[in-house]
């Protein structure tokens, strides 16, 4: 996990995204919008899913449900091939956030989504259901929180594969305060994120978690340290939210400079392993490089490529912290 200082004389920020990034397609419904940027370093592409109800605080009703789960869903069909015939081999990986000072409050409670068709495993339910669809998405997901992450919205942050945070970000689970039942993740995902005396203390209380705790206690992969908003001049420094998304989108960059093919091999192997015990996921894992290198082995290129790059005098060399 690492903390990151987000000001504009910031020495810790990699790129200059504000001013490198290319946005290459844009689509969106009312409530939600998607983008597909091209980044800088790497030249491959990210999509931006962002809720885009900010006088709501971005608490999703039916269609908004609906329009996340049709959107993930049209991810994960269009980037599930990882051979060189698939057109869209080059997203690196989805960025979820929200607009506005908040990445989702939870429901709106004027047109909630109906929980029993949320709690069902009927595959017609299951299509409208936004954190299974995310499930199904072979690239890694990064959510940018900022703001409050309450209840359902808590459980989409959780169905992200790193979540990287700014110093505004404040988590809460609600269900046991209103009694409702959680039905997209939390009571599961959470203990395997913070272990399960810290998960039941944030659940069972209900109280608000802040993102320095978060952080601490391994909910936020990174924390992005904004200032006080303003810049000398006294005008806004920047966007709300745009700490954390600039630095999912430095995040994603990184992961584009890698081998695309085995980041979404690694993903399965992580998460198939992660639902095992070791022994089981220790040879899934085996059973998964297999697989991967019986692919490979036939074109000699990928020990020849790590050869030459450790070879390379001119590779830039990483200095350890440790």
């Amino acid at each position: 996990m690492t903390t990151h200082q987000a000001s504009t004389n910031s020495t810790h920020n990699i790129h200059a995204i504000t001013t490198t990034t290319t946005t290459t397609s844009t689509s969106s419904s009312d409530d939600v919008e998607t983008k597909t940027i091209q980044l800088p370093q790497s030249g491959k592409k990210a999509i931006i899913v962002s809720l885009n109800r900010p006088s709501k605080q971005n608490c999703f009703n039916t269609n908004v449900v609906h329009s996340l789960s049709s959107i993930f869903h049209t991810i994960a069909q269009t980037t599930a091939n990882d051979n060189d015939s698939n057109k869209n081999n080059d997203i690196a990986c989805v960025i979820f956030t929200g607009k506005g000072k908040t990445f989702c409050a939870g429901a709106d409670l004027t047109n909630p989504p109906n929980p029993i068709v949320q709690s069902s495993d009927l595959p017609s339910c299951l299509a409208m259901n936004p954190v299974h669809q995310m499930s199904l998405i072979s690239i890694p997901i990064i959510g940018a929180l900022h703001g409050h992450v309450i209840t359902g919205g808590f459980e989409l942050a959780l169905a992200c594969d790193v979540l990287v945070g700014d110093t505004t970000t404040k988590f809460r689970d609600t269900h046991v305060k209103f009694g409702l039942a959680p039905c997209w993740g939390l009571s599961q995902r959470l203990q395997r994120r913070i272990g399960s005396g810290r998960a039941k203390l944030v659940s069972f209380t209900a109280k608000p978690l802040d993102a320095r705790l978060a952080y601490e206690w391994g909910l936020l992969d990174e924390l992005v340290v904004v200032g006080s908003g303003k810049d000398k001049h006294g005008e806004q420094e920047e966007e709300e939210g745009m700490a954390s998304l600039k630095r999912a989108i430095e995040i994603a960059d990184m992961i584009g400079l890698q081998d695309l093919t085995m980041v979404k091999r690694y993903k399965k192997a992580l998460e198939e392993g992660g639902k095992m015990d070791l022994e089981k996921g220790l040879h899934r894992e085996r059973e998964l490089g297999l697989a991967h290198y019986v692919t490979i082995m036939n074109d000699g290129s990928t020990f020849e490529n790590a050869k030459e790059y450790m070879e390379n005098d001119q590779r830039p060399r990483l200095q350890s912290k440790l």
